[in-house]
């Protein structure tokens, strides 16, 4: 079985790999940065999922796991525009409307946020993971029924990206405060839910997962000012 996982260098990215890796995969990684992994089941793209021109052909993955974001700089052409082109270039054959399902694909997951449910992000952010929503189920209805397609939809999550405000005590207390269970996830912790999604699951489609700590029944969003 292979998988396509797109911002596996670091983070969920990487976590997710690894846990397919565990789990007997070959994994196709696409990342802007070099390799993390060494395993002789995985192979390294230095690919920007915005030049969709520049993917590699011959790739026929079972499981896509569209992963690949930024915060605050481009988000609408990499974490939405970037979902769209790595789905309608590996999961489809043909252009839209004619496109049909790819022979070998059986499961696409896109890696959305909790901003996406409730708004509260910088708004080009929360614009670009909303529209995963959406595009979620778009694609679940043309997979359809050979195979399915969902968002696993993170709150707080331990990565980088979020550096800023979990080096910064003040703030960190406050968000802990906003969070009933008082922790946010790992990145392997949510490798798991994406891995149940794209693989386990075999019935549910077109659902997009709101997969936090309970923080987004009080949706602050808490950043540095400057």
């Amino acid at each position: 079985m292979k998988a396509l996982i797109t911002g596996t260098s670091a983070g969920i990215g990487r976590a997710c790999a690894e846990l397919f890796l565990q789990r007997g995969w070959h994994v196709y990684g696409f990342d802007i940065a070099p390799t993390s992994i060494a395993h002789a089941e995985y192979e390294h793209f230095v690919i920007d999922v915005r030049d969709h021109a520049a993917f590699p052909a011959g790739l026929e993955p079972d499981v896509i796991v569209n992963n690949a974001g930024v915060q605050g700089a481009d988000d609408i052409a990499v974490n939405l525009q970037g979902t769209i082109n790595i789905t309608e270039t590996y999961a489809f054959v043909g252009d839209f409307p004619a496109a049909k399902p790819a022979p070998w694909i059986r499961s696409v997951v896109n890696v959305g946020s909790a901003s996406g449910h409730t708004g509260s992000e910088f708004p080009e952010y929360a614009a670009s993971k909303g529209g995963i929503l959406s595009y979620t189920k778009n694609v679940a209805n043309r997979l359809a029924p050979q195979g399915i397609c969902n968002s696993v939809d993170p709150g707080g999550v331990l990565t980088e990206l979020n550096r800023p405000v979990m080096d910064d005590a003040a703030m960190w207390e406050r968000i802990m405060q906003l969070t009933p269970l008082r922790r946010w996830a790992e990145p392997d912790e949510i490798a798991e839910w994406v891995y149940f999604v794209g693989v386990t699951n075999r019935f549910m489609t077109g659902q997009n997962l709101l997969i936090d700590g309970g923080e987004a029944g009080a949706a602050e969003f808490v950043w540095p000012e400057d």
